[in-house]
């Protein structure tokens, strides 16, 4: 419980969970981002 604590009141906690935020963001657009040019070079490529 102590480490809950510790994540989500302390300064290096609340960085640590947005940091982890942001890298679980960054990897959903990187999958959404792949996904629509993969369709749109198949689609241009008459697949």
């Amino acid at each position: 419980m102590k480490a809950l604590t510790d994540l989500f009141s302390t300064d290096y906690g609340l960085m640590t969970v947005a940091g982890i935020a942001f890298m679980l963001g960054m990897g959903v657009w990187f999958v959404l981002f792949f996904l629509r040019k993969i369709k749109e070079d198949a689609k241009n490529a008459g697949l």
